[in-house]
């Protein structure tokens, strides 16, 4: 059997580290309490499902329809997601 997955909108943000303040203040938003930074600019560390996940600059983070967090490699992110208008 092939199925189709449902189509779902998402929020998700492009890490960016040490780019500037605003998308740091942004990622804790997003976040909250389920961001924990690894102490320089290699990447941060996010609170999944499955356990934290290490997340490197360019990755994609997403927030699913439950309100958990993933993460999402820029190829892979391009390949299944679409921005859509707000």
């Amino acid at each position: 059997m092939k199925v189709r997955k449902k189509p779902v909108i998402v929020d998700a943000i492009q890490l960016c580290v040490g780019s500037n303040e605003d998308e740091v203040d942004d990622l804790h938003r997003f976040f909250g309490d389920f961001i924990n930074w690894s102490g320089d600019d290699t990447g941060i560390v996010i609170t999944t499902l499955e356990g934290d996940h290490f997340v490197s600059p360019g990755d994609w983070i997403i927030k699913g329809i439950k309100g958990e967090f993933y993460p999402c490699k820029p190829d892979v992110f391009e390949m299944t997601y679409e921005k859509v208008e707000e």
